[in-house]
């Protein structure tokens, strides 16, 4: 095998690369709403498209200009027949991967069945972490794009001029899941507690910040969302000057921004019954929009497994925002909660993209436990 190079990004900016028209359009007889309505109970959330061609599970999906949206997600050869840049198969759960649409985002595909990013050189090898770069989040800013996703319970970044060629990656400090000493000490956020059903919660540490991150850039400010330890769960985030990269982030003054405050509940309530505590073991997956002088967030809660013979079977998705007009402050959670459907086996509902365009607020998850589809806000 040759030695994998580096790609050289082609452009110095990130514009949209579709040219074609595209003007969103509501179900019939239905408007476009807000998620402020959604808030104040007066719109919902529709659906649009049972299944739009994307793998089940986690990916995060943002609009490029006329009709092409592009997703960023994570996939191997068992997934999507993915090989990593050196032609060798990549395991479950595999690497970042590039799908398109170009016909409004209802149907994408993977053109190029290759790992985004290239290896260090040929074969790849365990550092290159082909094999988990998981839960990618991807914002588009004025001049580059930057991505986040997880290896290991860490947080790691890349950047991008053109959000096809990525910068190496960058280890987010503070981040993955340690035991507490005196050089390393965690808050009571970042701690790991006990789970009724998990015999050892703590076999690789018992604190976490980490997990699935999520990203949001603001000005030349930089946030990303951490989940904060485990059982209870929490959210939290890290700031910093964006051109100061991954090792300029610090933790946020407003951390935890919200967690899991009603605990595991009843250990025989499932279903609806157990929609109260759908976020006790872990709260993550942030995906974070403005819509006027707030932010909202979309985000993944996890109860856990509900019995001790499996593993996590009791997910949902939550929503949140700021109280006002900063991320940095204090957040409340929607009341509703969790949305689309009561806590279940399905593990990527908690996965979800939020993608604004126009007067148009549609919402990428997943419909079953094998298709991922499309929902548009309507009222």
């Amino acid at each position: 095998m040759p030695t994998a190079t580096p790609a050289i990004p082609t452009s110095t900016s990130v514009p949209p690369t579709a040219q074609s028209s595209f003007v969103p359009l509501p179900p019939p007889g239905r408007t476009f709403a807000t998620l402020d309505e959604f808030w104040n109970g007066t719109a919902w959330w529709e659906l649009e498209a049972f299944d739009v061609g994307l793998p089940v599970g986690e990916s995060d999906t943002v609009y490029r200009g006329g009709g092409e949206f592009w997703s960023y997600l994570h996939a191997s050869f068992q997934s999507a027949g993915v090989l990593d840049q050196c032609g060798d198969p990549v395991p479950f759960p595999g690497c970042v991967t590039l799908w398109k649409s170009y016909d409004g985002g209802l149907h994408f595909t993977l053109e190029n069945p290759r790992c985004l990013f290239p290896c260090l050189s040929c074969p790849c090898q365990a550092r290159d972490h082909t094999h988990q770069q998981q839960y990618p989040r991807v914002f588009f800013d004025s001049d580059r794009a930057y991505i986040v996703y997880e290896w290991g319970a860490g947080t790691y970044m890349r950047t991008s001029r053109d959000g096809i060629h990525w910068s190496g990656e960058v280890h987010v400090p503070g981040t993955g899941q340690w035991f507490a000493d005196q050089n390393r000490p965690c808050s009571e956020a970042e701690s790991i507690g006990e789970h009724p059903n998990i015999y050892n919660e703590k076999e690789y540490g018992d604190c976490l910040v980490g997990a699935p991150p999520g990203i949001y850039v603001e000005g030349d400010l930089l946030y990303v969302f951490v989940g904060l330890g485990r059982d209870p769960g929490h959210m939290g985030c890290l700031v910093g000057n964006k051109y100061a990269g991954a090792r300029g982030l610090r933790k946020c003054a407003s951390n935890p921004l919200f967690g899991a405050e009603n605990g595991y509940g009843p250990l025989d309530a499932f279903g609806a019954a157990a929609n109260p505590y759908f976020e006790f073991r872990t709260i993550s997956s942030a995906d974070v929009v403005r819509v006027g002088d707030r932010y909202y967030m979309a985000y993944e809660g996890v109860r856990g497994p509900s019995n001790p013979t499996v593993v996590d079977d009791q997910f949902g998705l939550g929503f949140a925002r700021s109280v006002g007009p900063a991320i940095d402050g204090p957040w409340e959670k929607f009341p509703g909660n969790p949305v689309l459907m009561d806590v279940a086996n399905n593990w990527g509902i908690g996965h979800a993209d939020m993608v604004i365009v126009g007067p148009a607020t549609y919402l990428y998850t997943a419909t079953s436990q094998t298709t991922r589809g499309r929902y548009v806000l309507v009222k």
